[in-house]
């Protein structure tokens, strides 16, 4: 087995795990995190509302860090990847929301998640930046919980979105205050 082969394995038995932990009670939890991300639609609003308050660099800065994730993630990783989604590979896998229909690599929640959560960072007061950075790490965990994705391809989403969130939070200076 070569390297790529040990850490596919490596890879698919993380998220067999992940699965293994998996209670009936936290499903409903889960299920709601992941919906935020869907289609970054949650992100979207969030920075749209801030667009209309005095907060509007916080909001573009969100928006600017979503459009550079999504053109990054959906434009040029997951056709160039085209990685397969786990629960069309991996044996067991149980899948509890509903087939996607694009590639798995890198995460898109994850990604969008991260953009706007690091974009926000010193625009917002810090106890709501670190709720949205928590929020963001629960969506991107969701994806695990829900089978549609491989650990790699949420790292992949986090670095992505990381990177993107960086880009716009230097494009869009925060105010100077930091609460």
């Amino acid at each position: 087995m070569g390297i790529l082969g040990f850490f596919w394995q490596l890879d698919s038995a993380l998220l067999l795990w992940f699965q293994s932990i998996r209670q009936e009670w936290m499903t409903p939890f889960w299920k709601l995190v992941t919906s935020l991300g869907d289609g970054g639609w949650f992100w979207i609003a969030l920075a749209l509302l801030l667009c209309f308050c005095k907060t509007r660099k916080a909001g573009l800065a969100a928006l600017l860090a979503l459009a550079v994730g999504a053109l990054i993630t959906n434009i040029l990783l997951k056709p160039a990847f085209a990685r397969i989604r786990p629960y069309e590979v991996i044996d067991g896998l149980t899948l509890l929301v509903e087939a996607q229909k694009d590639f798995s690599f890198p995460s898109g929640h994850s990604c969008a998640s991260f953009a706007a959560a690091i974009a926000l960072w010193g625009h917002l007061p810090r106890r709501v930046c670190t709720g949205l950075l928590l929020l963001a790490v629960l969506v991107a965990l969701s994806r695990l919980y829900v089978g549609v994705h491989y650990p790699s391809d949420v790292l992949g989403g986090i670095m992505v979105g990381t990177a993107a969130g960086c880009l716009a939070h230097k494009a869009v200076k925060p105010p100077s205050w930091s609460a």
